[in-house]
């Protein structure tokens, strides 16, 4: 094997990825297992996780693949989650933020459950878990963070104005942590998707008239696919990209790039 070909491998190292039972999260575990990572799975859904856990092991059969089922919005859980970690006895050093959701309503119309449930999900789990994983990842030479965030959180999209805010406040997270950690060997990325392809936007795109301009303002002429936001991932996790780090990369079929 040439030996820049170990650069685009993730042999030996150990993934955690949150929200990892369905769409973009299966996706960046699929992508991580295939590259030779171990992966360590955290979806609220137990067993879900569980048949996510035997499809990629079948896969994937030369990686260790384990999941433990948590809401990450729970103090609680998150300290277990990372108790787990050290039960295991395991040299964790990626960490894929995606877990996440929405609820699309005017602004008036929040309640402050409304918007505070919006930001404990997309903001504080993501802080909190970079918190708790900081110990971990430090340990090693090329640890990567990857945190993925949303087109919502660099221009207006029809998504209601806390989940614009709590990405745009997650893409600073990750500009912040990149310079602050740095010094200790630990890269933090994110990916900002357009619309792709999962459970949680089929209801929209369902929409013939709303898919009809999200087309139109998408150069490429075509909603993306979970596995596409994960090669962006898996790239940012990579030794490949050892000198990359605070970026925003977008996922959106040009999306941002569309002027008139």
């Amino acid at each position: 094997m040439h030996p820049r070909l170990s650069h685009w491998r993730l042999d030996g190292r150990t993934a955690l990825v949150t929200g990892a039972s369905k769409g973009i999260g299966y996706a960046c575990a699929r992508e991580l297992a295939a590259l030779g990572a171990d992966v360590l799975l955290i979806a609220r859904d137990g067993d879900a996780l569980e048949e996510v856990c035997d499809e990629l092991s079948e896969e994937c059969p030369d990686v260790e693949v384990m999941g433990m089922a948590a809401d990450l919005t729970d103090a609680e859980d998150r300290l277990a989650v990372f108790d787990w970690i050290a039960d295991l006895d395991v040299e964790l050093s990626l960490l894929v933020n995606n877990v996440g959701g929405n609820l699309v309503k005017p602004t008036l119309d929040y309640t402050s459950d409304d918007y505070r449930g919006i930001f404990e999900l997309n903001v504080f789990s993501a802080y909190e878990m970079c918190r708790l994983a900081q110990p971990h990842l430090v340990q090693h030479a090329n640890a990567a963070i990857v945190n993925v965030g949303s087109v919502s959180g660099i221009v207006h999209v029809r998504t209601g104005s806390p989940y614009g805010m709590t990405k745009a406040a997650l893409h600073q997270l990750t500009r912040n942590l990149a310079c602050e950690w740095a010094e200790d060997g630990i890269r933090v990325n994110g990916v900002a998707p357009w619309y792709i392809r999962t459970q949680r936007s089929e209801p929209a795109l369902a929409d013939a008239e709303y898919l009809d301009e999200v087309l139109d303002r998408t150069p490429m002429g075509r909603i993306g696919e979970p596995e596409e936001v994960a090669g962006v991932v898996a790239f940012l996790c990579l030794p490949a990209s050892g000198y990359v780090t605070g970026e925003i990369v977008a996922v959106d079929g040009g999306f941002l790039r569309y002027g008139f």
